[in-house]
């Protein structure tokens, strides 16, 4: 399939996803309101767009975004019943792995909640851009689950105490104190999000895009062994011990239900 027909496959038929390709910038904005709650299908237009995206040799940067409101809240809670959650899992770390592997320099652009799965997707990217007021968290464990991604890579980038306090807190932060324990790069609030990360952009276009992705590579080289098989022994822990508790099921059904679990310790 030739570029051109890979630019137009990308931008078709697409619900959650809207996708701008004008070299050597594709941007990603996700597109399921209010929240804009990672479902299915958006990790299948995720997939998708960023297969086709790898494949374009003239685009070197990605930028990842949401809306004003919100960069992501989450995982969609529906998909973590017992039949959907090895498939949401499966292909959520499919995009995940796309952008931790992916010969491009990404980008995330964050606004207002970046939750769970949302914070995931933004975390792996290589740049992360937050406005102070942008709020942050992994709060899975108050539905009895953890983030398989946080608990794989959060430490490396922020430290253990700071990985193990937001994720078996699942407390929020601020984008402002995400930046300072290195999660992310704060946006002052008198400055502009979209202008920093386009500052961003027009450093990194003046630069070899065969250099920047050798380098990507060399940068990681490390961490994507541990990376691996670290995501892989957490997927494997939570569907053969978590998904084996009552609280896990209880949390869930809690959440969807509107109403307080009851844990049992089991």
């Amino acid at each position: 399939m030739d570029e051109v027909a890979i630019r137009m496959q990308t931008t078709e038929t697409l619900t959650r996803l809207a996708v701008e390709i004008q070299p050597p910038v594709a941007r990603l904005r996700l597109q399921n309101p209010p929240l804009n709650v990672i479902d299915i299908p958006m990790m299948e237009e995720l997939g998708a767009a960023l297969a086709d995206i790898e494949s374009l040799s003239d685009v070197s940067v990605v930028i990842l975004s949401g809306s004003q409101k919100g960069f992501s809240a989450g995982v969609d809670v529906a998909a973590h019943t017992p039949d959907k959650v090895e498939e949401m899992l499966g292909k959520f770390h499919a995009v995940i792995r796309s952008l931790v592997v992916s010969r491009k320099v990404t980008i995330a652009s964050v606004h207002g909640h970046c939750l769970g799965g949302g914070a995931e997707l933004a975390m792996v990217c290589d740049l992360v851009y937050t406005s102070e007021l942008a709020t942050w968290g992994f709060p899975e464990i108050k539905l009895g689950c953890f983030p398989p991604v946080a608990v794989t890579a959060l430490a490396s980038l922020v430290g253990h105490k700071h990985a193990a306090d937001l994720v078996l807190t699942g407390r929020s932060i601020t984008g402002k104190d995400a930046a300072h324990i290195g999660l992310a790069s704060a946006v002052p609030a008198d400055v502009d999000l979209a202008h920093a990360v386009q500052e961003a952009v027009e450093r990194l276009t003046q630069l070899s895009p065969a250099a920047l992705a050798i380098t990507k590579k060399a940068i990681y080289a490390w961490d994507s062994i541990h990376f691996d098989k670290g995501l892989a022994r957490a997927e494997k822990i939570y569907f053969e011990e978590l998904m084996k508790t009552e609280d896990a099921h209880e949390g869930i059904n809690a959440l969807l239900q509107k109403r307080s679990a009851a844990w049992k310790g089991k």
